[in-house]
């Protein structure tokens, strides 16, 4: 792949493949453009305004029971793993728009000189 020309979509480039050696995401590799991921299910509805919802009351705080380290410790890196996943998004999220309009450019060229070959031959 070519350097990037702008010296921050390097510098994001090497956030995003440090998060991810960090999580151990060395084996995935990334989507296709042509694959498509579903997050949710399809058939859920989301409520209009004017359908009545079932909204329990809040409940009374119970006291937090004591909890043993390791169980805390667990918390712990759920939590900075959830933090990490998030901030990757966040910074994969920039090279996607860094990248984005270079990759229109070279569609658009491609495309024009296809067409000028299909045209003209």
């Amino acid at each position: 792949m070519d350097k990037p020309a702008n010296p921050k979509s390097a510098h994001l480039l090497d956030d995003l493949e440090s998060i991810r050696q960090l999580l151990g995401d060395d084996t995935l590799e990334p989507p296709m453009l042509t694959d498509t991921v579903l997050t949710e299910p399809v058939d859920e509805q989301i409520p209009l305004l004017l359908e009545p919802v079932d909204v329990a009351p809040p409940a009374a705080p119970k006291a937090a029971p004591e909890r043993d380290p390791q169980t805390r410790r667990q918390d712990t890196l759920l939590h900075l793993d959830s933090e990490l996943r998030a901030a990757a998004q966040l910074i994969m999220q920039d090279v996607i728009n860094d990248f984005t309009p270079h990759i229109e450019t070279e569609i658009k060229r491609r495309l024009d000189a296809r067409l000028e070959r299909l045209l003209n031959p």
